[in-house]
């Protein structure tokens, strides 16, 4: 890859840090699909001593790329993502990651069918820390920005996700107890 083709990547992958997500900050801001990505990966990097078996290094790689499609269409919420959306957002990214240079396109696509096949722990791993961080997030921002579904939303979303992992159930038996709090503190 040469210099002009990585600087492109990177222009495309900018658009992520104007990309609005659902959720907003402790202090109210709308935050960003990059502040999202940022914090998943995070989250895996913390993990590494948790699951020593796995490969964190790829797990941190999903958590970055993950929401890339969403450089073309936007964020969309799950509770409101059609599957209309996933397959425009799906065949964008596919054209563009097919469109950069071989070794960085392979990488990458080997990454996405992964992810999407949802067979490896790591991959379990990923997709479970990105409704987890959502989660966190919402805890984290002012109640009154919660639309009304995520009350109940907040109660239930993710525990399919981590069920493989008695961690990960446990992180997220942890993070529905700071939901509750919210709500009986500042809720309706």
């Amino acid at each position: 890859m040469n210099a002009r083709e990585y600087l492109e990547i990177l222009h495309i992958a900018e658009r992520l840090k104007d990309t609005p997500r659902h959720c907003t900050t402790s202090k109210g801001r709308t935050e960003s699909v990059a502040e999202h990505s940022w914090r998943v990966s995070l989250m895996a990097l913390l993990l590494r001593h948790e699951f020593p078996d796995l490969d964190t290094d790829k797990i941190i790689n999903m958590c970055l790329i993950h929401d890339l499609g969403e450089c073309f269409t936007g964020d969309i919420p799950a509770f409101v993502k059609t599957d209309a959306d996933r397959v425009a957002e799906d065949s964008l990214l596919e054209q563009w990651v097919r469109s950069l240079p071989d070794e960085i396109s392979s990488d990458l696509a080997a990454l996405y069918r992964e992810m999407d096949a949802q067979e490896t722990n790591e991959a379990k791993v990923y997709k479970a820390l990105d409704k987890l961080e959502a989660l966190i997030q919402h805890n984290e921002s002012p109640i009154s920005t919660w639309s009304d579904n995520e009350y109940e939303l907040n109660k239930t979303y993710a525990f399919d996700t981590v069920a493989f992992s008695e961690w990960l159930t446990e992180l997220r038996e942890t993070i529905l107890d700071d939901t509750l709090e919210k709500i009986d503190q500042e809720g309706q």
